[in-house]
């Protein structure tokens, strides 16, 4: 904690820090965010120069995570395939700053049971008479 504190840190890194998401991850994600339109995985694979496979696994904790959302389309002679795009960036911001705001309650609340747990000023406090 203490590290990452100290570090020089850049808006992207809140999504390793929150999310623990990966570099692919935050590539896919900015190919998404550069796209005029949503993408396949495909397409996605294509942008960051990666297996199919390998942008799948990045996409899925993408979606995990709600940094994008996922479009079925329709083929007019039957069957589907899936398009992602980037969730608005207002819900990703409202949705981490409610779990920075929950983290910190859990952290003030662990605080004060390590303080209560360990204060020994009643138990060790010297008497008058000595």
């Amino acid at each position: 904690m203490s590290e990452q504190l100290q570090q020089d840190m850049e808006c992207e890194g809140l999504l390793e820090c929150f999310h623990g998401l990966k570099q692919l991850d935050k590539e896919c994600f900015q190919s998404l965010v550069d796209a005029d339109e949503p993408l396949t995985v495909d397409e996605i694979a294509e942008a960051v120069d990666r297996e199919r496979s390998t942008a799948y696994r990045a996409v899925q904790r993408l979606l995990q995570t709600g940094f994008i959302q996922k479009e079925q389309v329709n083929y007019d002679q039957g069957g589907y395939y899936h398009v992602y795009s980037p969730t608005d960036p207002t819900k990703i911001a409202n949705d981490m700053q409610r779990m920075l705001n929950d983290w910190y309650a859990k952290m003030g609340q662990l605080i004060q049971e390590f303080e209560t747990k360990y204060d020994r000023t009643d138990a060790t406090a010297p008497s008058a008479e000595s």
